[in-house]
């Protein structure tokens, strides 16, 4: 597979700028892989799809305002900053991404907030919008953490050209987000809502949470021809015990276990035993998932609509298969779907 093999044309008023007003009024595109056949509902309509005994497997990464606005010393350049990670809680050092970037260089300071409370200094280059800051903040870590949420935005994707409104603090994160750590929301996650989550446990199907925290790098494009040559960044991933038996049990029972994203997937599919089922995970994972793959643990899936040539769409490829995506895709640009991150949904059986 090469990477023209995911191109399509996307019309521009397809790409969603805000979320449907309820969770799960979205659309759902169902697609059934052993049939070719293509259904369209609503995304509250997944529960027809699920039995007792079948699973989910949720990802319950925080998002955190990662976008920080501050300005140069002595020119006032108004600069961006977005936190990748920390690199060390006790120096306060970070990885970051700065626009516009040719304007910092090593040793610069950064002011952030209208009393210029927090001040970061520029001490090493990464990548070419790369950066390590180290924040200088007298107060303790839980208030300069504290300080960081105060002055940062909801890091909503570039593609939304609109300001960040209030209510995308709440709705770009999941309603059963817990580890703060993710710079990008696991946007498949976005459709539940607390009341279709009550009805789905009402009739028995059961909930697996792994947590990976969405990194900038699942957005990356990609930029060589050949796939096998393309390098995913890593991204932080912990599968508890917990979570290995809910799946495993539900495998040994022939159940359906739902990735919910292809967040999860990547997860699951990262902590394989040799014996295809799902082991207990704590580290980072940089797997890219392209046609052809085997599957090991998923045997269905949710997961938004995604750009063209997206490491995402690859995935969603291999799952469903090439030519199958290729003809839903059609379909959802001819009925109006909505694409990435606000947008509608598919549930892939």
């Amino acid at each position: 597979m090469k990477l023209s093999n995911f191109n399509f044309e996307l019309p521009k008023e397809l790409l969603a700028e805000y979320p449907s007003e309820n969770r799960d009024e979205s659309k759902l595109m169902v697609v059934h892989r052993d049939s070719g056949k293509i259904e369209h509902k609503m995304f509250k309509d997944l529960i027809d799809y699920f039995d007792e005994g079948d699973v989910m497997v949720l990802n319950n990464t925080k998002v955190f305002p990662a976008r920080l606005y501050g300005n140069k010393e002595k020119t006032g350049a108004r600069i961006e900053v977005f936190l990748l990670r920390e690199l060390n809680q006790e120096q306060r050092l970070w990885d970051v991404l700065v626009d516009p970037a040719r304007k910092i260089r090593i040793g610069n300071k950064l002011y952030f907030g209208e009393d210029e409370s927090l001040v970061a200094e520029v001490i090493d280059n990464t990548t070419s919008r790369g950066r390590t800051l180290r924040f200088l903040y007298d107060g303790s870590y839980t208030d300069f953490r504290r300080k960081l949420r105060e002055l940062g935005q909801t890091p909503l994707p570039k593609y939304i050209k609109r300001d960040v409104e209030p209510e995308d603090e709440e709705r770009y994160q999941t309603i059963y987000a817990k580890y703060e750590g993710a710079v990008a929301a696991p946007t498949a996650g976005l459709h539940f809502s607390k009341h279709l989550l009550k009805r789905l446990e009402i009739k028995g199907i059961d909930f697996a949470e792994v947590t990976l925290h969405v990194g900038l790098g699942t957005f990356n494009p990609v930029e060589v021809e050949d796939l096998s040559k393309h390098k995913m960044d890593s991204e932080e991933l912990v599968i508890d015990e917990k979570a290995t038996e809910v799946v495993n049990k539900a495998k040994d029972n022939k159940r359906k276990v739902c990735a919910v994203g292809t967040t999860v997937m990547r997860g699951l599919e990262s902590a394989v035993s040799s014996e295809h089922t799902l082991n207990t995970f704590e580290g980072w994972t940089n797997k890219f998932i392209f046609p052809p793959y085997d599957f090991s643990i998923a045997n269905c899936m949710i997961t938004n609509f995604h750009l063209p040539k997206s490491t995402l769409l690859m995935m969603v490829s291999a799952f469903a298969g090439h030519d199958l995506i290729k003809k839903a895709y059609k379909q959802a640009i001819l009925e109006g779907y909505r694409f990435y991150s606000y947008g509608d949904a598919m549930l892939i059986l």
